[in-house]
């Protein structure tokens, strides 16, 4: 479990942009992304973009990749992000008093859930069988960003002082050859098996081992949720430049430059990015 120190400037506010193209040579986008805001009162489901108080609420940014034949892809990932909608509320009121050590519980109940309603609806109808979804997903309490991830859609955290860092680690082979220094960035965006995935939700995976963590995050840090599709478009240098240094052309909130560049340079894929910011 990844786990960095918070810091002791404290941030008051956050603002998030979204968004998904079906990229150039795609008929259906299997792509889908959440942005909730949660409270005692309830879950509250935000638009594309905007803006809230962190003493207010928790947020909760997800963005989830679908596969599968004809529609199931689609229809995965929707599940994915409708579950965590359903799920969330009581998940908070067991964090209220604080979250500790528990939110990997209660992230890892979440993609359990998640993960078994794939698995019964791909084994009752035969058009679904085997369809399996990835999922990133980032809860934002005061002081503290905890993320839950499965797959090869990706988390990059961007510190104030420069930099882009991703957090989330790919369950792929290459992925792993990555993290062990044997394959460069380069290396590993044009690797054969660079989509093989080792662990999603449904599918035919028996046991899940998501990738946890907790981040302290200060003023003026950002991160990015995305699916691979937005990284085969883009380096990781290409990233940080769209969201921090865009340039005096550039068109657009974070995720629309994002997506766009992305698009353009590829677009083999569905492409999906969500960018929040603190302040």
């Amino acid at each position: 479990m990844a786990m960095s120190e918070p810091s002791p400037t404290h941030a008051e506010s956050i603002a998030w942009f979204g968004l998904t193209d079906v990229g150039r040579f795609r008929k259906a986008n299997q792509d889908a992304f959440l942005a909730l805001a949660l409270d005692g009162q309830g879950v509250y489901r935000m638009g594309k973009y905007g803006e809230g108080s962190l003493d207010a609420s928790d947020y909760v940014f997800a963005v989830s990749d679908g596969m599968g034949g004809a529609n199931a892809g689609d229809f995965a990932s929707r599940i994915a992000v409708d579950q965590i909608t359903r799920l969330l509320p009581a998940a908070f009121r067991s964090s209220a008093g604080g979250m500790g050590v528990g939110f990997q519980d209660l992230l890892g109940e979440i993609f359990d859930s998640i993960h078994a309603e794939l698995v019964e609806m791909g084994q009752s109808y035969e058009e679904l069988n085997g369809m399996g979804a990835t999922l990133s997903l980032c809860w934002v309490r005061p002081e503290w960003i905890y993320f839950a991830h499965i797959g090869d859609s990706r988390i990059y955290h961007l510190p104030a002082a420069g930099g882009i860092r991703q957090v989330s680690e790919d369950h792929t082979h290459v992925g792993w050859l990555q993290r062990q220094g044997q394959l460069s960035e380069i290396q590993a965006r044009s690797h054969p098996g660079r989509n093989s995935l080792q662990q999603v939700l449904g599918g035919k995976n028996q046991h899940l081992n998501p990738h946890f963590g907790a981040i302290g995050y200060e003023p003026g840090d950002a991160f990015l949720v995305c699916s691979d599709g937005l990284v085969e478009g883009l380096f990781n240098s290409g990233m940080e430049r769209l969201i921090r240094k865009p340039g005096p052309y550039a068109k657009g909130n974070p995720a629309e430059r994002l997506v766009a560049e992305a698009v353009r340079t590829d677009g083999k894929d569905n492409t999906t990015a969500l960018v929040f910011e603190l302040s």
